[in-house]
């Protein structure tokens, strides 16, 4: 498959996924999927519930493991532990739930990975950590503990934790699935300033309104396969597949 090009231009492919399989035991949750990411680019991934979505994007930093087909981010094979290690170093990962650690604060939290994995001297981790801080509008809360944030606040630290490992591509895994309703803008905010900087993001999300104003291509999932993917504007106005039209209707009639 050909490399998608970026937003300014770029095409070099930083993730190829191709003949993609993986099954559950006799379940069949991902289907030949095909899938080419560009430096810099936005892509949202979107589908019904159990369409393959999150754990596609898993596969990608093997927190999933799969049967068939391959996986590369910049050129390396997510196949032995060595090459995953390199992987993981590269790509940063948001989950539904925030997995901080409640004993940690804020700042610790956000100098651990840096320190442990990467070796960075602590002094310099916990200057990154309060850069990061600042980005997603958290400068004072460095010594306060996850129990003590809203999950709007958690959330974003989470994502300031991801950046402080520096990554060259970001993973969202519905990151807003778990906010309360007034809590979603504020995370979404944080990922549209991440966007702008040129980030390599890849986003499984509900948030149409998100999809629209940030993705370069939208990919839609039903049943483990890639139904359709196109640019905002084609996917929302002239969707072509019966099943992405069903699933329009019904989640943007409100």
């Amino acid at each position: 498959m050909s490399a998608a090009t970026g937003p300014a231009g770029r095409s070099e492919t930083v993730i190829e996924i191709a003949g993609l399989n993986k099954w559950y035991g006799e379940f069949q949750v991902l289907r030949d999927v095909d899938l080419s990411v560009a430096a810099g680019e936005k892509i949202v991934i979107c589908g019904p519930s159990g369409s393959g979505k999150s754990t596609l994007i898993r596969c990608i930093n093997a927190l999933e493991d799969f049967q068939a087909g391959s996986v590369r981010v910049e050129g390396t094979p997510v196949s032995d532990a060595r090459a995953i290690r390199k992987v993981r170093a590269e790509v940063g990962m948001v989950f539904q739930q925030f997995n901080l650690f409640p004993h940690l604060s804020v700042l610790e939290n956000l100098v651990l990975a840096p320190t442990r994995v990467r070796g960075v001297p602590l002094a310099q981790a916990e200057e990154t950590a309060r850069h990061y801080l600042e980005k997603v509008k958290l400068p004072g809360q460095a010594h306060k503990y996850p129990g003590q944030l809203s999950g709007g606040q958690q959330q974003r630290v989470a994502i300031a934790r991801a950046l402080c490992m520096k990554p060259r591509i970001m993973l969202f895994d519905e990151p807003t699935s778990a906010l309360d309703p007034e809590m979603i803008h504020e995370v979404l905010e944080t990922m549209h300033g991440l966007a702008a900087s040129g980030m390599t993001m890849l986003c499984v999300t509900h948030e149409m309104g998100f999809a629209r104003e940030v993705a370069n291509r939208i990919v839609f999932m039903d049943e483990g396969r890639i139904v359709e993917q196109a640019e905002p504007a084609t996917f929302f106005d002239q969707p072509r597949a019966e099943r992405l039209k069903l699933f329009l209707s019904q989640i943007l009639r409100h």
